[in-house]
């Protein structure tokens, strides 16, 4: 992991970056450095297949979860993601998962960062 950008990992199928606002604050990361070690390393594996393999086919591991959202699940914590230009996944918060279902919270956080991300990259136009 590079402390220096967003990127967290760049494999031979996709580069993993970490999402981060206009002001540089990354949920995502922030809740990644604050899980344990073991923890780290669950969400390490997951993104290494991503960006290496650009797949992974055991939904207990990685899920669409609809509107362009995807989530990286080493149990019990769950990352959200979404898919960008140029063979990018942009990791947009991290947070425990306590009941079946994912939070409607969490995804609408996802959906926000991801409309704010693709506005910035492309000028201040909608995407």
């Amino acid at each position: 992991m590079d402390s220096t950008s967003c990127l967290i990992y760049r494999g031979t199928e996709f580069t993993l970056e970490w999402y981060y606002d206009k002001n540089g604050k990354s949920v995502a990361e922030k809740y990644f450095l604050e899980s344990s070690e073991d923890m780290q390393r669950k969400i390490l594996i997951l993104i290494k297949r991503m960006g290496d393999y650009g797949k992974i086919f055991d939904i207990t591991k990685f899920r669409n979860e609809g509107n362009g959202i995807y989530a990286f699940k080493p149990q019990p914590d769950r990352y959200l993601s979404f898919f960008a230009d140029g063979k990018k996944i942009i990791v947009t918060n991290g947070f425990r998962k306590k009941t079946d279902k994912l939070p409607h919270h969490e995804k609408d956080v996802a959906q926000r960062f991801r409309k704010d991300y693709l506005t910035r990259k492309t000028g201040g136009k909608k995407p």
